[in-house]
């Protein structure tokens, strides 16, 4: 079992940066890849984006390409956001997958951390 500890979040003004990270702990020898999610108020949890086990391969949610930059490190996943946006205020979630895959849908993803605060101000 993998475990996820997430840091990073904060208050910022709108179109101002932070840096989102996460550490993978525990069975971390399985070729695992990582998301980030995130749930607003009175939402649904929402993809933002993946990265493969290597690091080859990130995709990333409309809303943020272009903003938001996933990179890892072996077992710990970073979110550079910039450009930050109001409507990107949320609580950030780090995810695991054992299969590997780079699904969108949260339900795939078998480990959860417990999330860090992301409040953007206009």
């Amino acid at each position: 079992q993998v475990q996820l500890v997430e840091s990073g979040g904060g208050l910022v003004q709108a179109g101002g940066s932070l840096r989102l990270s996460c550490v993978a702990s525990g069975r971390t020898t399985s070729r695992y890849s990582l998301a980030w999610f995130r749930q607003a108020p009175g939402k649904e949890r929402e993809f933002v984006a993946t990265i493969t086990w290597s690091g080859g391969s990130t995709y990333y949610a409309d809303s943020v390409l272009g903003r938001f930059t996933i990179s890892r490190d072996q077992n710990t996943v970073s979110l550079q956001m910039n450009s930050l946006k109001p409507e990107d205020t949320a609580v950030y979630y780090c995810a695991a997958n054992y299969q590997g895959g780079t699904s969108r849908t949260a339900y795939v993803y078998d480990v959860w951390g417990q999330g860090t605060q992301v409040t953007v101000s206009s």
